[in-house]
């Protein structure tokens, strides 16, 4: 097939890329031999270095051997930004387990559906969070549960203050070892790094990634080792002027997330970067203050951060001139964010990138120092052939829209337990398995890509993905609504924000504080509507289907013309 974006990589970025088929732990194996000393993690003032790092991770695996965790087997991850984090996940890889990335700001319901679907027997949390799993224990299939808390991994007297602070504020949970309950810390502690040895292939799940495509029911997209580690090696090939060994990451992007599991952290490993951890991207202060700190070089994100960076008051005390490079995906980057974020930073390249968690997620990006085209999400990454094509199967000429497919050894090996939902998505053709993105898309004549629609119905919020069916059924368990439908409207500081369009019961009545108050108790906070509607009824096509994209337009045009009115 013609690839035109080759003529347009820069130079030192490889035109013909062959992952070196490693797994993951061989990546900290290697940096541990190679940078032993160097600091790989900062936490709030503590450092790790790779050999301790690799020495936890090996203990954390024979700690999960000990409890029974046997090849294989679903371990969920329920931990923000920390240390515990990583040496959990390299860890649970050693003794043969697959991760299950498990978002945080998960509430017990969706929380209690991924456990479930997933099989998990395995979950390591925060103990803020305990209270959330306690509700639905009886329920799932988890046979032991690993506690940890922020203050395990804070430098003295940050780790004695810490409790103190939240026992004040009332935030603090007491979870007692016992039974099936376990210390994070004691179980590292208490174990030599000698882990039973577990053959891994790069053909094994390695991690479970939650997502509904398009369907809104979130499935596990099932990536392997290879994926994962064809993806930071590609990411390192892209951004020609790494230095390993020397970079420092601002690892503000969640890990649970797999642009930030990827960019911030498997990329910072393999070449043997500082990872200067932040558990709370909302807090602005926070990650500013780790950026001067740190000296971060790198600095993946997503808009609302940089477009946060760039709003903050406190942005002018913090020297932001050590950023070199910054990759921002999961949703469309602004050019007014970026020309800001360059000028606060002194020239920093801050560049759009495009991927889907079936994909690891990379498969496109702008060059880093070459020609960065507004509004394009760029050129495919090394060993990634993109296609776009028309409703007949067939590649459409430059120019034209179609639907965007990609292939490469980062996609997804299927979704887990869902045979039809992975035969909708992957497709043999041309002689290579491709992902169906379900995005719209055009190829100029010289392979740049531009999206000119995003995948039906989807709300990137943030960098979130809101799925309007999830919205939806909790909208429609409200005693007074009678139809619901979610939309996304534009939004300056997420990208976008969940509108709530909905059809009352007759004789019964809402204000839109109690949907919102409604659905604060059932969804992650960024899924919550930030506005609602009352309609008398909902437009709907003939067959009874709700035209969201009709409610959306309408929505939007409220929003331009009230300006204007007032």
């Amino acid at each position: 097939m013609e690839r035109p974006w080759l003529a347009h990589y820069e130079p030192g970025v490889p035109r013909d890329f062959t992952p070196s088929g490693g797994v993951l732990p061989d990546l900290l194996r290697r940096s541990a031999e190679a940078y032993a000393d160097r600091e790989a993690l900062t936490f709030l003032g503590r450092a790790t270095t790779y050999r301790r790092l690799w020495q936890d991770a090996r203990r954390f695996a024979v700690a999960l051997q000990n409890l029974g965790v046997r090849p294989g087997e679903r371990v969920s991850v329920m931990l923000p930004n920390c240390p515990q984090f990583v040496v959990s996940f390299y860890g649970a890889l050693l003794a043969g387990a697959t991760v299950v990335n498990t978002s945080p700001l998960y509430v017990a319901s969706e929380l209690e559906h991924q456990l479930l679907d997933s099989g998990s027997e395995t979950l390591i949390l925060l103990d803020a969070f305990y209270p959330r799993y306690q509700q639905i224990a009886a329920r799932v299939p988890v046979k032991r549960v690993i506690v940890t808390g922020i203050q395990d991994a804070l430098p003295f007297p940050k780790n004695v203050l810490y409790p103190l602070k939240a026992r004040r504020e009332g935030t603090w949970v007491d979870v007692r070892a016992g039974g099936s309950v376990f210390h994070f810390g004691s179980l590292v502690r208490s174990q030599a790094p000698s882990p039973q040895v577990v053959t891994i292939w790069p053909d094994d799940v390695a991690l479970l990634q939650y997502t509904g495509g398009t369907t809104g029911v979130p499935k596990g997209a099932m990536l392997t080792h290879g994926n994962l580690v064809a993806n930071a090696e590609q990411a390192r090939a892209w951004m020609t002027d790494l230095r390993e060994g020397q970079e420092v990451t601002l690892a503000a992007i969640p890990f649970f997330h797999v642009y930030g599991m990827t960019v911030a952290m498997n990329l910072s490993v393999l070449i043997g970067a500082t990872i200067a951890l932040v558990p709370n991207p909302r807090d602005v202060r926070m990650v500013l203050s780790q950026i001067s700190a740190s000296k971060a070089t790198l600095f993946p994100g997503v808009p609302t951060l940089y477009n946060a960076i760039n709003n903050h008051p406190d942005t002018p005390k913090h020297d932001l001139t050590t950023i070199r490079a910054c990759i921002s995906g999961s949703a469309p980057l602004l050019l007014e964010t970026a020309r800001r974020f360059r000028a606060l930073t002194g020239g920093a390249n801050l560049v759009e990138g495009y991927g889907l968690t079936e994909a690891s997620p990379i498969t496109h990006t702008n060059p880093i120092f070459g020609d960065q085209r507004e509004g394009s999400i760029g050129l495919p990454m090394p060993g990634v052939d993109a296609l776009v094509v028309g409703e007949d199967g067939e590649p459409v000429v430059s120019g034209e829209v179609g639907e965007l497919w990609v292939a490469g050894p980062n996609v997804m090996k299927g979704y887990w337990n869902c045979e039809g939902e992975t035969a909708k998505a992957l497709r043999e053709a041309h002689g290579r398995t491709w992902l169906l993105t379900g995005d719209l898309a055009v190829m100029d004549e010289d392979g740049y890509f531009r999206v000119v629609d995003r995948k039906k119905d989807l709300i990137i919020a943030g960098g979130y993905n809101v799925y309007p069916r999830e919205v939806e059924e909790v909208l429609m368990t409200h005693p007074a609504v009678l139809e619901a439908a979610a939309v996304g409207l534009p939004d300056a500081y997420r990208g976008e924000s969940v509108h709530a369009a909905l059809a009352l019961r007759p004789g019964m009545t809402a204000t839109a504080a109690e949907i919102t108050a409604h659905c604060r108790a059932h969804l992650s906070p960024y899924k919550v509507p930030r506005t609602v509607e009352f309609r008398a009824d909902l437009p709907k096509t003939a067959v009874g289907k709700v035209l969201r994209r009709q409610l959306a337009q309408e929505a939007r045009e409220r929003m331009e013309a009230t300006p204007a009115a007032s």
